[in-house]
């Protein structure tokens, strides 16, 4: 299984930006796909998961600012991130497991790509 993510980039708080992740492979049996991110200095944090029921877990610190969504045609997950604030910098994971159970612990999680940089300014 590879997992590439795509987007990104410096906005400003206030503003939106949208990850992408295109999940490639033995993918049909990795029923469960999460989005992490690490900041300098931190452990990595789950942010949102969602599994192929559609069913969807955030971290309450995303809660109702960022969307995760998953289009099973394509293979790809996304992560809609609005109302973005400076403590949203980091660096940005997709990850994929088997199962359905949702889940936001980054040790739980078996699949990894290389992580795409979302910083916020002022």
């Amino acid at each position: 299984v590879q997992l590439v993510e795509s987007g990104g980039g410096s906005v400003r708080s206030g503003e939106s930006t949208r990850l992408s992740c295109i999940a490639s492979g033995d993918i049909n049996r990795r029923a469960l796909m999460g989005w992490f991110r690490q900041a300098p200095g931190k452990e990595r944090e789950g942010v949102a998961s969602i599994n192929r029921n559609g069913a969807t877990l955030y971290a309450e610190s995303v809660e109702g600012r960022f969307t995760i969504s998953f289009d099973n045609a394509k293979n790809t997950f996304d992560l809609q991130m609005n109302s973005l604030k400076t403590e949203d910098t980091a660096m940005y994971y997709c990850a994929a497991r088997s199962g359905s159970r949702l889940r936001l612990q980054a040790a739980d999680y078996t699949y990894w790509g290389q992580g795409t940089q979302v910083t916020v300014s002022s």
